[in-house]
């Protein structure tokens, strides 16, 4: 059996807004979306989250309990630039020693400079918002592209651009569909102006982290596998191909112009150049597939069904699906040869909690943990160049819109003291990685008492 790469990253991931709490920050979008009555499920918000900020050192010893070779956390960028346009030496100094204390604790930092939780003075809408980004990039750069290889640029912009600016689930909260297209190409400018800032230093590597879901047809018919392409294209490759390959895809610009009923005019003579050629490699965050049907005409001829028949799904309902992971990093490695592949998120909602002796035995994740893992396994059997695999996520954290219901970590975090308590499933990610990835045997419960 082939085992994984000398140097393969074996890490997790969090992101400012959800773990660090307000102290010390600015003002971010996801603060005055909160504020909004129901934006928010069980009306939650980030200004203590697990209180990362002052317990960073805890943190960072979690790291090193479970042996990560790699750890994924973002800059808080309304940290660094709490009015959009001037850096904060103070959140500065914090990141380098955060920065610090992670490599002396043996895990090569993957730093993220935009997950979601932008300065409220700025957004995605405007052009000028670009440049913004660029001088974030540049601030935090200056401090850390001397310790920190791996630099993700964005997080998700289809997650970006659908839930914040076209159903205004998320921050900042537009329901728009011209507004949504517009942002979305915006983050990808964003992006490049930042690979460029990153390329000045020697040895950064700069990659977008995108959402990808495997869209498959409901059914065989060719109606079902002409909306499942439409999916994939809506979803993956309106990312994708400007980043890695062509430039936007021709079939879904055509898309987008019949949707909005008029041309793609934001996109000027020089983006796609601007965005593409500047991907050292793909982030890729994946949780589950899209099983699709045609649906009547309109601006999304595409609906998501669902798997038919009884399928192993998460607490939210996900259907767990690690073959399409396999099939996904195999299918990207050939589609872009050359560009590496890194797991930056991959996880599922398992609602465990401690039970009667203060454990938690979320056998489920481990299941979960160990199969997404042998799929990496065989995709990297099968040509596919991956270089890591971060779990998503290091501990229980807010979760956005869906507040802190939802729990994603290998550690639990009692939300009301803050209390960490490393789960079962984060003790077997620790022996499997000592073992190079080889899957340990699954833990007995013993009786108790």
């Amino acid at each position: 059996m082939m085992s994984f790469p000398q140097g393969f990253l074996w890490g997790a991931g969090t992101s400012a807004y959800q773990i660090e709490g307000h102290y010390g920050r600015g003002e971010s979008v996801w603060d005055v979306f909160c504020r909004r009555p129901g934006a928010v499920e069980g009306g939650g918000d980030g200004s203590r989250a697990c209180d990362s900020f002052l317990r960073w050192r805890e943190d960072v010893a979690l790291v090193k309990e479970l042996g990560l070779t790699a750890y994924r956390f973002s800059t808080g960028w309304s940290r660094v630039m709490p009015d959009g346009a001037h850096p904060d030496p103070k959140a500065l100094d914090h990141y380098e020693r955060f920065t610090d204390a992670l490599l002396e604790a043996g895990a090569e930092p993957v730093l993220t400079l935009n997950h979601w939780d932008m300065p409220a003075s700025l957004t995605w809408a405007e052009r000028s918002t670009v440049d913004a980004f660029a001088t974030y990039a540049e601030a935090v750069a200056g401090r850390l592209a001397d310790r920190v290889t791996w630099w993700i640029t964005q997080n998700e912009p289809w997650i970006i651009a659908l839930l914040g600016y076209q159903l205004g689930l998320h921050a900042p909260g537009v329901a728009d569909l011209g507004t949504a297209v517009q942002a979305g190409h915006h983050v990808l400018l964003g992006h490049g102006a930042a690979a460029d800032v990153l390329h000045a230093y020697p040895g950064t590597k700069a990659g977008a982290a995108l959402s990808l879901f495997p869209c498959d047809p409901a059914t065989d018919s060719e109606e079902d596998r002409a909306a499942a392409v439409g999916s994939d294209g809506y979803v993956n490759r309106w990312y994708l191909d400007p980043l890695l390959g062509d430039g936007y895809p021709a079939d879904m610009r055509a898309h987008w112009e019949r949707a909005l009923g008029h041309g793609l005019d934001f996109v000027r003579d020089g983006d796609e150049a601007a965005i593409g050629g500047r991907s050292d490699f793909l982030g890729i965050n994946y949780y589950t597939r899209r099983v699709m049907a045609a649906a009547p005409p309109g601006p999304f001829p595409w609906r998501v069904v669902g798997p038919s028949g009884d399928v192993a799904r998460t607490d939210e309902g996900w259907e767990i699906s690690p073959g399409s992971l396999r099939d996904l990093l195999v299918g990207l490695s050939r589609r872009f040869p050359g560009t590496p592949l890194m797991v930056t998120e991959n996880g599922g909602v398992f609602g465990d909690a401690p039970t009667h002796d203060g454990q938690v035995h979320d056998t489920r994740r481990i299941a979960f943990l160990r199969d997404h893992v042998e799929a990496v396994r065989q995709a990297v059997e099968a040509g596919a160049d991956v270089r890591g695999y971060l779990h998503w996520s290091l501990m229980d954290n807010f979760e956005w819109a869906l507040g802190y219901r939802p729990r994603f970590g290998l550690v639990h975090v009692d939300h009301a003291t803050g209390a960490r308590t490393v789960k079962d499933s984060g003790r077997y990610y620790a022996r499997l990685i000592a073992a190079g990835g080889a899957a340990p045997a699954l833990p007995r419960i013993e009786a108790f008492g």
